[in-house]
């Protein structure tokens, strides 16, 4: 899908009504984000939920639809990278979101070396059960600095460093407004670059003219909805 979609958009959802809705308009497969998911549930973000919450949340979900679901895992809840893969397997997802920010160590930041450690984990695991997940390795290297221009050749060489470890498309998190950035991050990497998109602002046109390869929407799909009901439910409020 990748190869015949660019980008391939992947609507990020956070229940069985969101996934069967974004399935009706015509998607082929789909994200689910820990944050909307997190939202919908009452929880944090932030790994804020255990891994045995998230798989128990999310089965109902990939059971719901007929088409691949990819999950964000976060960092991985502290979970050896053959754990990950095993219980996203067993409750059917097929893809994978991990970042490096260990929010539960701090919200400390893996170094490039670990992070691409972890990554390469993965990649065995998944190999070794005999299941071709796919990794969507994540930085957040711009979202953390103040200016996100000073960490390009860093993030760079951290992106480089998770494809080379097995990563099958990479997502540099905090430069979806930012042609600059993310039209030199696509041109130094060569698998799918994964961008943070909203449903009304922005344009898919635009993420194609900067080589993006692969679109999710993180929580701002359910951003935009909440704002749409607020404005419809507004005209009833006492």
């Amino acid at each position: 899908m990748h190869a015949q979609h660019k980008p391939l958009v992947l609507p990020t959802v956070w229940d069985a009504w969101s996934a069967r809705t974004a399935v009706d308009a015509g998607f082929l497969a789909l994200t689910i984000g820990s944050h909307p998911l997190a939202d919908s549930r009452g929880a944090g973000d932030q790994e804020g939920q255990s891994f045995e919450e998230v798989l128990a949340a999310v089965r109902p979900i990939i059971a719901a639809v007929d088409v691949p679901v990819s999950v964000d895992l976060e960092a991985g809840y502290g979970q050896k990278p053959a754990d990950l893969i095993a219980g996203l397997i067993e409750v059917g997802g097929v893809g994978l979101n991990i970042e490096d920010t260990v929010h539960s160590e701090g919200g400390r930041v893996r170094s490039t070396e670990e992070h691409a450690s972890y990554v390469a984990g993965l990649r065995a695991a998944a190999d070794d059960a005999g299941v071709p997940v796919w990794v969507n390795g994540r930085t957040d290297l711009f979202m953390h600095a103040q200016d996100a221009s000073a960490v390009l050749d860093e993030a760079i060489g951290r992106l480089r460093a998770l494809v080379e470890a097995g990563a099958d498309s990479v997502y540099p998190v905090g430069i979806q407004d930012d042609d600059e950035l993310l039209a030199a991050v696509t041109g130094a990497i060569t698998v799918p670059v994964n961008s943070t998109a909203h449903p009304v602002r922005h344009d898919l046109d635009r993420f194609r003219r900067l080589g993006v390869g692969r679109i999710s929407n993180g929580p701002l799909l359910q951003w935009a909805l909440t704002d749409t009901v607020k404005d419809m439910l507004k005209p009833w409020t006492p």
